[in-house]
């Protein structure tokens, strides 16, 4: 009786550690939007595709998550890339429920954004890149401490890889 019932505390942990994982709020999945390596010149997709569905955004983005629910969020996914070993991004694909969503986050805080053609709309800084495009929105942030010339060239050149995939 000690074996069999071995075997059912094996089960009943296999059982807890799948339910915790799947209760954390995000799941992997295939690449979506997300450029696959050298897709893009120079662009190296470093971690798996994560997704987080609207009631769990605030594992993500805790304290923003708000103003994405408000705005109409069906789901966030996120994907880190490098480009050339030396410039590191995160790259986030938020999935309106319509454009207007999508509008409504992108045009908040702008102010001292460079306008860009990327998508529908689009706006730079010097180290991020954020566009919207249907009901996408996404936000390309580079998160090098020194930061070589040319990246926002190179986080426009996956901006529009990204966009390609939309």
């Amino acid at each position: 009786m000690k074996f069999c019932s071995g075997r059912w505390m094996v089960a009943a942990v296999a059982i807890v550690i799948v339910a915790a994982a799947a209760g954390t709020g995000c799941k992997k999945t295939a690449s979506g939007p997300f450029p696959a390596s050298g897709a893009v010149a120079g662009w190296v997709k470093t971690s798996d595709t994560r997704v987080f569905a609207a009631k769990d955004l605030w594992h993500y983005i805790d304290g923003e998550a708000e103003r994405y629910l408000a705005a109409g969020i069906v789901s966030a996914s996120t994907s880190d890339y490098e480009y050339q070993g030396q410039v590191e991004a995160i790259v986030d694909v938020y999935t309106m429920g319509d454009a207007a969503g999508a509008r409504k986050i992108l045009e908040t805080g702008t102010d001292e954004a460079n306008p860009i053609q990327l998508g529908d709309a689009g706006s730079a800084y010097a180290e991020s890149v954020t566009f919207r495009k249907g009901p996408y929105l996404v936000r390309i942030v580079a998160v090098t401490y020194a930061s070589p010339a040319g990246v926002q060239q190179a986080l426009l050149a996956l901006a529009h890889g990204m966009e390609a995939k939309l």
